[in-house]
This record gives structure tokens, C-alpha cells and sequence, in this order.
């Protein structure tokens, strides 16, 4: 039986899930994000400890047909680009459109419908995200970054950042370089 759960997109959420899934004497065979596929169906009592408590840490147990594909969607994406060494070299409609089993014209209706933003327009965001957390944590210069996230030039990478975040990837730089100059005062 799988179960779908909405918010779980990192590795504490994934521990978070096995826990209360222990708590309740439920024996688990996968643990990913958004999901968890468990040994034997569950009781409707079982359910519903399972998801007050999820909801407690903020996650959600999922019901419905549409909150799942979108879940599964979101976290397609967020697997993609956070936590995959190199982005996939074709196409992200073709990606996931593959990945899910879906027409990708569905896909992203659906996203649209329920997000209030496309697909586009969320793989943007989340790759920012990413050029921060590369700028702030690694060692890797703009040029680096931009061939790593599949950006056409570091000018593209470095105009969509500004147009997202308001700032240049440099003031990130510098913030960077003010964490190691605090860490190194300590």
C-alpha cells in the first residue's frame, strides 16, 4: 500500500515519517519523498493517527487524486534539481512527462489549476534556490553553476536570479565570505 504525503521534501522529513510510522507499529518496505509504500493495508484508526500526527510536524496525508499528482509533481522537481549531482540533459517537460507516466500538457494544467503557477515558473524558482544554497555552501564560481544548473550563459543564470530574487548572484557571494569571516571569529 502506498501512502502520499504532502510538505516531506528533505531527508529530516523522510526520518520524521519512519518515526511516526514506528510509533504505530507500522512496518514500512520505502521511505521517498511524498511517499511511503508500507508492508500491509492499514486501518481507518491507524490512518488517522498517522495523519494528526503528521500533521503536528507539518506534514500531510494526502487523499485526493489531483493534491497527489501535484505532490508528485513537486517533488519530481525538487528531486531534480536539489538532490540529483547533475540536472537531466532533456528537456523538463519530457522529464517528467516520462518520470510520471502523464501527458505533460496534463501535467501542467493540473499544476497550473492548483498552484496558481506553472511548472516553468516553479522549476525556475527551485533552481535559484539551488544557485543560493551552490553560492552560499560550495565552492563553485558563477560559471560553474550555470553549466551545473544547464543555463544557456552565466549572463541567463545571473539575469533570471536578479529577476527573482531582487538582488545579484555577487551580493550572495558576499554573504558567503561574511559567514567564514563570522565562522572564523568564533
Amino acid at each position: 500500500m502506498i501512502l502520499y504525503i504532502k510538505y516531506m521534501v528533505s531527508l529530516r522529513c523522510k526520518m520524521m515519517v519512519e518515526e511516526e510510522l514506528k510509533k504505530l507499529g507500522l512496518h514500512h518496505m520505502v521511505v521517498d519523498l511524498g511517499s511511503v509504500e508500507i508492508h500491509k493495508t492499514i486501518t481507518a484508526e491507524q490512518r488517522e493517527a498517522l495523519k494528526i500526527n503528521l500533521l503536528k510536524s507539518g506534514l500531510e496525508l494526502l487523499d485526493d487524486k489531483k493534491s497527489i499528482l501535484i505532490e508528485k509533481i513537486t517533488n519530481v522537481i525538487i528531486e531534480m534539481i536539489h538532490y540529483q549531482d547533475e540536472l537531466p540533459k532533456v528537456n523538463y517537460s519530457d522529464y517528467l512527462a516520462e518520470k510520471l507516466d502523464y501527458d505533460y500538457t496534463y501535467l501542467s494544467n493540473v499544476f497550473s489549476e492548483v498552484k496558481g503557477i506553472n511548472i516553468q515558473q516553479f522549476i525556475i524558482y527551485h533552481k535559484i534556490e539551488r544557485v543560493k544554497e551552490l553560492l552560499l555552501y560550495e565552492d563553485l564560481n558563477l560559471t560553474e553553476i550555470s553549466y551545473k544548473l544547464h543555463y544557456s550563459s552565466v549572463s541567463h543564470l545571473s539575469n533570471q536570479f536578479k529577476k527573482v530574487t531582487g538582488l545579484s548572484p555577487s551580493f550572495y557571494k558576499k554573504l558567503r565570505r561574511k559567514r567564514e569571516r563570522n565562522l572564523e571569529n568564533i
